[in-house]
């Protein structure tokens, strides 16, 4: 199959073109190799299948329309995987245009190059935090997101209803999945595994917002890209029980598809530290403060719907999944006993 996926220099991204290589599809990534964090970590993502035949890389920004469908027109796509984003809640607070030119301007260009190239099935990323100040747990896709808590989560709510119109206006098969705290090799370093990683290997105090009593639906990388390849293999298609009177979010009577996307098992984010000091050897300091703007107490996925529709199984401990996760980083960093 012929599978544009864009954010492939990411840590999602990179993974999921490695293994849709690896099934035999043909990969058109496209990145815009920004410096949100150091580049350098996204070339060397991007090294592991840059070379293999399948693969066509573009550097370009989804903000750039003419880019955007000249890409499509090159490669003509049966199916997209829309990853590319300005990620982060925090920065969001620093720099709120960054979000709107990728998560808004970027993300209408990619439906508007999905319509008229006529693809197949768009799959996109949406995020837990779209629900926002929402306390009730598990977090469901039948739950209100309509108070988010940071222009991230506001402009990934977005993206779903945007996404609905384009499913309702020209029949464009899409499916949002909101992802909950993905971790492993080759992850973010600005997401707090490899920021616990980098300070507990140099010995040195860690920030533990809301006084530690924050969890997680901590979501490693394999699970999540077994998920995403799933989704894509089942076309979103209208819900024959839709009812106007009572509609359902995540439904739509067009070819419409929202689920959460996880591990449906949350941990505390003291138990995560505490695996991440004994795979590291070292335990260091906590300095407990106050939850930072933006942020939310506790995540949990309910998953039962991805799990119903495309048989999504995350089946990584977060034992095994932090025991790998500073394999990866030890090596990547040569950073030893």
């Amino acid at each position: 199959m012929r599978i544009l996926v864009t954010g492939t220099a990411g840590f999602i991204g990179s993974s999921l073109a490695e293994r849709l290589l690896a099934r035999g599809d043909e990969v058109y990534g496209i990145d815009n190799h920004n410096d949100y964090y150091d580049p350098a970590l996204k070339e060397a993502r991007l090294a592991r299948f840059a070379t293999h035949p399948n693969y066509t890389h573009l550097r370009a920004d989804l903000a750039d329309a003419d880019a955007m469908n000249r890409a499509f027109a090159d490669f003509e796509p049966k199916r997209v995987v829309n990853l590319a984003a300005q990620a982060g809640v925090r920065y969001s607070l620093k720099n709120p245009q960054a979000y709107v030119q990728s998560n808004l301007v970027g993300f209408v260009n990619m439906l508007e190059a999905c319509r008229h190239g006529r693809i197949e099935h768009l799959v996109y990323a949406s995020s837990s935090s779209v629900y926002g100040a929402n306390r009730k747990l598990p977090f469901a896709i039948d739950d209100a997101v309509d108070h988010p808590v940071s222009l991230y989560a506001a402009s990934k709510k977005a993206n779903e209803l945007m996404a609905h119109t384009y499913s309702h206006l020209y029949d464009l098969p899409t499916t949002g999945l909101r992802f909950f705290t993905v971790y492993g090799p080759w992850g973010r370093p600005d997401m707090s595994p490899m920021l616990f990683a980098d300070r507990i290997s140099r010995g040195e105090p860690i920030d533990v917002f809301n006084y530690g009593k924050h969890s997680r639906d901590f979501t490693y990388i394999d699970d999540i890209v077994a998920g995403v390849i799933r989704t894509l293999d089942h076309t979103a298609s209208p819900d024959g029980a839709h009812d106007a009177l009572h509609p359902h979010p995540g439904t739509s009577s067009a070819p419409y598809r929202v689920y959460n996307i996880g591990n449906d098992q949350p941990v505390q984010l003291l138990r995560f530290i505490e695996l991440m000091e004994r795979h590291l050897g070292r335990t260091v300091e906590k300095r407990l403060l106050p939850m930072q703007p933006g942020d939310v107490p506790d995540t949990w996925a309910d998953v039962s719907a991805l799990r119903r529709d495309v048989g999504y199984a995350p089946n990584t401990s977060i034992e095994e999944g932090v025991a790998r996760f500073v394999a990866w980083y030890r090596e990547y960093f040569q950073r030893g006993e």
